[in-house]
């Protein structure tokens, strides 16, 4: 299978071991994708004229992803400050809010939209302000969007009718709460919706079956990407003609061996002091 990423991409910076890491939903699943067995992935998105914006480059580069279409503009690479607690999970510092690419709104050329015909699968995020080329794009190819949990009813509805696949973190949501969301965002027109739960586990729905699919074992380091590396397992095995059932089950394994490495899928700088 051939997968394209669009959006949102960032520089881990982990305080308190002085390094960075190069990351992002979109980005992480193009690069994810490609590790677990995607014979082609590419990435488009927006990244800065620092040294940061080097080093993403140099990563998709290194991992054989196609970066031909990102484009470097003047200013900062998304930047986001972190650290790990003892169980290998996130603690959120600071960020500079996505740096220039927040600034400069993505805009796809006739050339992009030709590009995107050449891939099985698009995804995207919230974090990609992707939503107004999402029409267009629909009739290209299928999506996938990651909504993290940072949803709102306006958002479903003005994304969800050109969606194949919706990704949405629920690990704090309770049975009733997910059924609930299943529900609504099949109502707006998305045939298959995947909710993680973290340790609990994945709840995926198509409509006229529920899937359950618990965790693998890992030697947990850091959990950083662990969901994005489940995206990219679930793309990557269902659309290489695997079951629902299996695609689930090789994502799992797939965010578990994320667990452990540092950062998404490795690469990491120390800082300049």
């Amino acid at each position: 299978m051939k997968l394209i990423a669009i959006g949102d991409n960032v520089v881990d910076v982990y305080l308190e071991r002085n390094e960075m890491y190069p990351g992002g939903n979109a980005l992480n699943v193009a690069v994810l994708s490609r590790q677990c067995g995607a014979v082609e992935t590419a990435f488009i998105g927006i990244v800065g004229n620092d040294t940061e914006g080097d080093h993403i480059l140099d990563s998709l580069k290194k991992e054989n992803v196609d970066a031909s279409r990102v484009r470097r503009a003047i200013g900062e690479s998304g930047k986001a400050y972190v650290n790990l607690d003892e169980e290998g999970d996130r603690i959120f510092v600071k960020s500079n809010k996505g740096g220039i690419q927040s600034a400069l709104k993505l805009r796809l050329t006739e050339e992009d939209y030709e590009s995107i015909t050449h891939y099985d699968v698009l995804h995207t995020s919230i974090y990609s302000s992707l939503e107004d080329e999402l029409p267009r794009l629909q009739k290209l190819i299928p999506l996938s969007y990651d909504f993290s949990n940072h949803y709102t009813d306006e958002l479903f509805k003005k994304a969800c009718p050109y969606l194949t696949f919706a990704f949405v973190s629920g690990s704090d949501l309770s049975e009733l709460e997910i059924d609930a969301l299943i529900a609504k965002i099949h109502s707006f027109g998305t045939a298959n919706v995947v909710v993680t739960r973290g340790s609990s586990g994945v709840i995926m729905s198509n409509g006229s079956n529920r899937y359950i699919q618990g965790i693998e074992e890992a030697e947990v380091i850091d959990t950083l990407g662990a969901g994005d590396s489940f995206i990219a397992g679930f793309l990557t095995s269902f659309f290489n003609q695997s079951s629902i059932e299996e695609s689930l089950q090789f994502a799992a394994l797939n965010a578990a061996r994320t667990c452990e490495v540092m950062g998404a899928f490795g690469h990491g700088k120390s800082l300049m002091v």
